[in-house]
């Protein structure tokens, strides 16, 4: 379906509304900016007394540290949250009331309870019962259950958006459900799946900066202690700005790698179905001129 059966293409004059209003609010977004940096400038937050922590290896090691306490938790929150999300799904796409209905209750549950209330159930929960526990699994479970629950909604959409034929031709061929759900659905939803996919392990990987809330040192934990320094005049903007950084380039770096996968996994597609032209003939050997 074309996309002008949906809304009606902007004529001349609309066309040249919308450039203005965008290069209104391009000007808009480079003054904000420019005001935010000037008022920075004006509160000493460039001076190198604020940045001169930043040149030592200890500094740097510490951020090092912080930012693989991250990713190892955003990689381990991710595969666990993928796995229960898919366990999920499995179970509300199930055609058992026994399966579906525990299942759907569980989802709309995690889906329900903020992710801090969560974290805090998980690190002080086992606290008040008398176990002690480190603050990294906790914050790994809290992420679990939550991703994992936004997860399984986004696979169960992905599958159910495949067209109906697909299934019912699997079946008049005799293939069981787990067979038409492995060989003809999931192959086709992962492609529609994988933008939501990343999108949702972005936000995960976000998230993990809650763990400074539990004490877990990982990258806003860190840039927080570096910026409370008196000796370099509590440099908490920079220290920010560090840190802020780090996250943009990795999430930017998530970004581009679903993007690369998801037009390689396309291309891949093409060049599997394309099969090259058969010249007709008129006999045996001899091409039609």
């Amino acid at each position: 379906m074309s996309s002008n059966l949906l809304y009606d293409l902007p004529g001349p004059k609309a066309k040249l509304r919308n450039r203005l209003l965008g290069a209104v609010s391009l000007v808009g977004i480079v003054a904000l900016l420019v005001y935010i940096v000037l008022r920075f400038n004006d509160t000493g937050q460039f001076d190198s007394i604020k940045w001169q922590q930043f040149e030592y290896a200890a500094i740097q090691q510490q951020l090092l540290d912080g930012y693989l306490t991250t990713l190892k938790t955003a990689g381990a929150a991710a595969v666990l949250a993928l796995l229960f999300g898919a366990l999920l799904a499995a179970g509300r796409l199930s055609d058992h009331l026994y399966f579906r209905a525990p299942t759907s209750f569980v989802v709309e549950l995690f889906r329900a309870i903020p992710l801090l209330v969560l974290i805090f159930f998980a690190y002080y929960g086992p606290i008040q019962l008398g176990y002690k526990v480190g603050p990294f699994w906790p914050l790994v479970i809290a992420l679990t259950l939550y991703n994992g629950a936004v997860l399984s909604e986004i696979f169960r959409a992905g599958v159910n958006a495949v067209a109906r034929g697909q299934s019912e031709a699997a079946y008049a061929l005799g293939m069981r459900k787990t067979q038409v759900m492995t060989s003809i659905l999931l192959p086709q939803a992962i492609r529609a799946m994988l933008p939501a996919i990343v999108s949702q392990v972005v936000v995960l990987l976000k998230d993990t900066a809650l763990g400074f809330l539990i004490q877990l040192p990982e990258l806003l934990y860190v840039g927080k202690s570096i910026g409370g320094r008196l000796p370099f005049g509590l440099p908490y903007v920079p220290s920010y700005l560090i840190v802020a950084a780090m996250y943009i380039g990795t999430c930017g770096l998530l970004s581009w790698f679903a993007f690369w996968l998801q037009k390689r996994l396309m291309g891949g597609r093409r060049r599997k179905t394309t099969a090259p032209p058969v010249p007709l003939t008129n006999e045996p050997g001899t091409p039609i001129v």
